[in-house]
């Protein structure tokens, strides 16, 4: 796997052209084309983001994305409703077209993180209070909550700017969305959380915190939209050596992409520097360690062994398969 990873750091997805479509919209990671009034393809790229910058790309990162997004929304069919349609390739999947909700929400089972959006992060700068919620004294770091808690932040909308944290209340208050829709998104958040929990112990992994985005329907319906329980939207830990090592005082030994910001702070990244910037630290001996992490994220997730794409230009795979949508 090694090798083969190493031989792709040349050859990842990044850009993409598809002028056929109707309209186009470039995330951090992802690169969306509206294909007509009620379908989308949205292709995962090998970008690899970590404290709102764009730090480069990991081989084979877009296909796992995409591949453990599409086997957890398989997961909730019958439990919360969602955009998938269908997976044409290993990088698209073909999706319902909505509007986004403009908040994303993140649910935490733990008291963890590195970034200033983290609840490690308010525990020790902000009395102990995120999103107008006041975490319980005494807590250590990485040990988990009574109760997992919900924590809303702002999508950035320009350039320049990073997630903001607020509080459910201000959510309705700010009108960014009414307050049946916000209350029905949470109860969605709590199911796939319990759900995703549930699966990821059977697993023998720890399913810490999560990103959840969701959207409205041109009917008006509220679904899941994006990625579910990916290791870019997700942190997962090994179960069987987490106690220890919190015990220990040891960070768990993660399998999601927190293991690439805690990598880039040690190799000198300021998190408290607004004008540093963490992609100068993106070696390749790091792009090759976290495709690694991805895949065997993906294996012990899903059960399922990697299939590594046949040789040739993945961008060219992609692009094909998009004019025929």
């Amino acid at each position: 796997m090694h090798d083969k990873i190493q031989s792709a750091l040349n050859s990842t997805v990044d850009t993409l052209s598809f002028p056929e479509a109707f309209g186009h919209h470039t995330g951090k990671v992802r690169e969306s084309f509206i294909l007509d009034e009620k379908r989308r393809a949205i292709v995962v790229s090998d970008r690899i983001s970590a404290f709102d910058f764009i730090l480069g790309t990991v081989p084979f990162k877009g296909q796992v994305l995409n591949q453990i997004a599409a086997w957890w929304f398989r997961k909730l069919d019958g439990i919360v409703p969602h955009h998938l349609i269908d997976v044409p390739d290993p990088n698209i999947s073909l999706v319902k077209n909505v509007t986004p909700l403009p908040v994303e929400i993140i649910v935490r089972g733990y008291l963890t993180g590195s970034t200033k959006t983290s609840s490690w992060y308010a525990y020790q700068h902000s009395d102990r209070k995120i999103c107008g919620i006041e975490m319980p004294a005494g807590m250590k770091k990485n040990q988990p909550f009574a109760t997992p808690i919900i924590t809303p932040t702002t999508k950035p909308t320009g350039a320049g700017e990073h997630d903001e944290n607020i509080s459910s209340a201000e959510v309705v208050t700010r009108g960014l969305v009414d307050l049946a829709t916000w209350e029905k998104a949470q109860d969605y958040a709590m199911k796939m959380f319990a759900l995703g929990q549930k699966v990821a112990a059977e697993h023998g992994l720890i399913l810490v915190d999560t990103k959840y985005e969701m959207g409205m329907t041109p009917e008006g319906e509220l679904i899941v939209i994006d990625e579910v329980h990916t290791p870019d939207s997700s942190r997962y830990w090994i179960e069987e050596t987490y106690q220890n090592r919190f015990n220990l005082g040891m960070e768990p030994e993660a399998l999601s992409k927190e293991f690439v910001r805690t990598a880039l702070v040690e190799k000198g990244y300021d998190v408290d520097d607004p004008t540093a910037d963490p992609s100068q630290y993106l070696s390749d001996d790091l792009r090759v360690m976290a495709a690694e992490k991805y895949i065997e994220l993906y294996e012990r997730v899903t059960g399922d062994s990697f299939v590594f794409p046949a040789d040739g230009s993945a961008v060219e795979r992609i692009e094909g398969v998009l004019k025929k949508l």
